[in-house]
Order: C-alpha cells, then structure tokens, then sequence
C-alpha cells in the first residue's frame, strides 16, 4: 500500500462577482492521481502555474481541495476533523520555497524550531530546548546559533532553520515546496545532499516539487509532468528521461542547458493546440503513463 494515494484530485478557485464582472472559476487541479510509497522520492514538475504547489498544499489540507481523495497510510484526509487533522500533521510537514519570507523575523531561531513541539504540547520547555539544539546539529546548524534571528542567517542557513523546523515533530513524510530553486548553485548542492542524507537517516518519504529537471532526474524515483493542472506523464526517472512520450515532456526535456557549449541541441517547440488535453493517462510502458 503507497504511503500517500491521491485520487482524482480536483481544487477550483473561485473569485467573487463584482459590478459589470461575473465570478471567475480557475481550475487550478484538474483530476490528478497518484501514488506516493514510503521511502521514494516522487517529483512533480512543471512551469509556474501548473498546479505543482497548489496539489502539495491540498495533501497537508493548507488549501481545502474542492473534491477527491486524498489518503495517508489507508485514511482519507479529507474526512479529518480538525483534532484529527492536527494530529496528523505530525506525521506531514512542509519545507516552503522562500528561507526568507518562512521563517517568522520576530522569533529567534530557536522559538521557530521549538515552535511546533509548544503547539502539539510536547515536552517540557527545557526538553523543547534540547531538541531544538539536537535538529539544529542535525541539519548541520550549530546549537550555538539558537539566539539568533532569522536575518543574520544566510540563504541556505534559513532553509536549514525551516528544515528542522519540519522534523521537529518527527514526521515520516515531507512536502519540499521548490526548497532549493531561491538559493545559489553551491548552496542548492549542500542542501540536496543533506536531503538525501536525512532521508536515509530518518527513513523519511518525500513530494519533491520542482521546476527544475535535472534536479528532478537526479533525486527523484518517479515523476508526474504537470500541465495546467493536470498530469500529461507519470514514469520512472529513467524512463521519462531516456524516452519522454508526451510532446510537453519532450519540449521541458529539450530546454535543458548542457554543460557542452559547443553540443548541438534542438529545441522543441510545445505547440498545445497540437495534442489532445483531455487525454487520459494510458500505460505505454511498464510503470509509464502519458496521456497520448
């Protein structure tokens, strides 16, 4: 049994009539499925706008989906109460994109990452103190910058601060919002190489949402290639990679830089009109679904 299954996920946004303007309805998803099993690595890619972090959101229910299912170790999420719900968030956290903007500029670091552990009631504030500083190692911080606030800390340092943030209540599954797209090349290496090692530390499962490919190719077991809010491709890593079906994916694929400047390579046009966009996912391989 997958870890997480979501299951024909719809979210519509709807804004409010106003004079001489009827209401709006934007379909943000639009009928997503899948499956998450524990321990992997499942990406979803795509262009800004496609639905990416509007689905990430909906599995921890920080935005109400409009229908659907969305279960987490064999329960429907949607069905928690909001006690319910609370509990389960300590086994669901998020790691948002922007270290800047995440992280509360009133609190010391270490009111941010005792932070959960006070609203879940856990501990004694002395015992909050010391997992505090425990995390901090853990995300290879060190425990003498707990007083510290979030702007004296750099880029990569404060994504580090909302990653122990994120395990503080010891989850099983994250939800790593772009983690690493604001933050400079050397930095983005550091923090994807701690990912990986506090994957295998932790035995943690990860949705990693991204628009970046190559980072996709290099973490992920599987991915889904969003487009406006639906899946168009579904398959291993490798396969998607070594053999796109879908014209979108080709295009995404095609747009990659590589490190050869002197390498010819086409880019590929997407033209929309050309595909059907209510095609149904169907298995072109094994494990490999497009919608083709």
């Amino acid at each position: 049994m997958a870890l997480v299954e979501v299951a024909r996920l719809v979210k519509q946004y709807v804004r409010g009539a106003r004079l001489f303007r009827a209401a709006t309805h934007t379909l943000a998803v639009n009928d997503v499925s899948f499956g998450i099993e524990e321990g992997e690595t499942f990406g979803l890619v795509g262009e800004s706008g496609s639905g990416k972090t509007t689905i990430g959101r909906c599995i921890l229910r920080l935005v109400e989906p409009t229908s659907g299912s969305i279960r987490f170790r064999g329960e429907n999420v949607l069905d928690f109460s909001p006690a319910r719900m609370r509990r389960a968030r300590r086994d669901m956290q998020i790691v948002f994109q922007d270290p800047y903007s995440s992280l509360n500029p009133r609190l010391r670091a270490r009111d941010i990452v005792e932070e959960p552990l006070a609203i879940h009631r856990i501990g004694s504030r002395a015992e909050r103190r010391a997992r505090a500083a425990e995390l901090f190692r853990l995300v290879g911080l060190e425990s003498g910058q707990l007083d510290r606030y979030p702007h004296e800390f750099s880029g990569g340092q404060r994504q580090r601060i909302g990653l122990a943030r994120a395990l503080a209540l010891n989850p099983s599954f994250l939800v790593l919002d772009e983690p690493v797209s604001s933050l400079d090349m050397p930095v983005q290496a550091q923090i994807v190489a701690l990912l990986v090692e506090l994957q295998l530390r932790l035995s943690l499962t990860y949705l990693f949402i991204t628009h970046d490919l190559r980072l996709a190719e290099h973490l992920c077991r599987r991915i889904a290639v969003l487009y406006r809010g639906r899946i168009v491709e579904l398959g291993p890593a490798p396969a998607l990679f070594a053999a796109p079906q879908h014209p979108y994916t080709k295009a995404l694929l095609s747009a990659i830089p590589v490190p050869d400047p002197d390498a010819k390579r086409e880019r590929l046009v997407w033209d929309p009109g050309a595909v059907d966009r209510g095609a149904a996912l169907r298995e072109v391989a094994a494990g490999h679904f497009a919608a083709v």
